[in-house]
């Protein structure tokens, strides 16, 4: 790492550059699932980057390095940059990020599909691969952000459906049961990981 880069580093964490602005229109605030790649919360959305100064460019870019929700493209990417002239490095910001993220979030929707259960996980299947064949950033990130969640709460309610279905279950269980298959996709997700052997504990 160049002297420069360490001193930018080090400046990173202690500037608040007016950068901490919205991402672009495909990445969203809400968190992915931690087994998916995201775009970092402090990324500048492109749009003001010619505004910037060059000192403000470097950090932005440094401050995506230092992310640990960085993907692999985006890091290779942002580390080229680096490397590069300022005018690289304003390129990268605009556009070359998002190009990365891009395929990052390929990787991630590939990641998700290659580990799901073809007989209980058919509607995250189904979105993984509607997203992967519409092959946008935006479908991609859409999937990461909202269609995973909701994908797997779908197949959650299924699972649910089906200890309903059992009539050797317990009271307390059926009960445990009719309150989480109307709850929220993560009252679904404890339910099955947690609360149902809470239950019958």
């Amino acid at each position: 790492m160049r002297p420069s880069r360490i001193a930018l580093t080090l400046v990173a964490t202690a500037l608040t550059p007016a950068l901490l602005l919205a991402a672009p229109a495909f990445a969203s605030e809400s968190a992915p699932p931690s087994s998916v790649t995201a775009a970092a919360a402090s990324d500048t959305d492109g749009s003001n980057v010619d505004d910037m100064s060059d000192d403000d460019i470097r950090v932005a870019i440094m401050r995506i390095i230092a992310d640990p929700a960085t993907g692999k493209a985006v890091y290779a990417a942002a580390q080229k940059a680096m490397d590069g002239t300022i005018e690289d490095q304003r390129y990268f910001l605009k556009t070359g990020r998002w190009t990365a993220q891009a395929e990052d979030d390929r990787v991630a929707v590939a990641r998700i599909l290659g580990t799901a259960d073809p007989k209980t996980d058919k509607a995250v299947i189904r979105e993984a691969n509607e997203a992967l064949d519409a092959g946008t950033p935006e479908a991609l990130r859409a999937f990461l952000e909202t269609g995973y969640r909701l994908a797997r709460a779908e197949d959650d309610r299924v699972r649910v459906a089906r200890i309903l279905a059992d009539p050797t279950i317990s009271d307390a269980l059926r009960a445990a049961a009719e309150d989480a298959i109307d709850g929220t996709p993560e009252e679904l997700r404890y339910f099955l990981e947690v609360g149902q052997y809470e239950v019958d504990a």
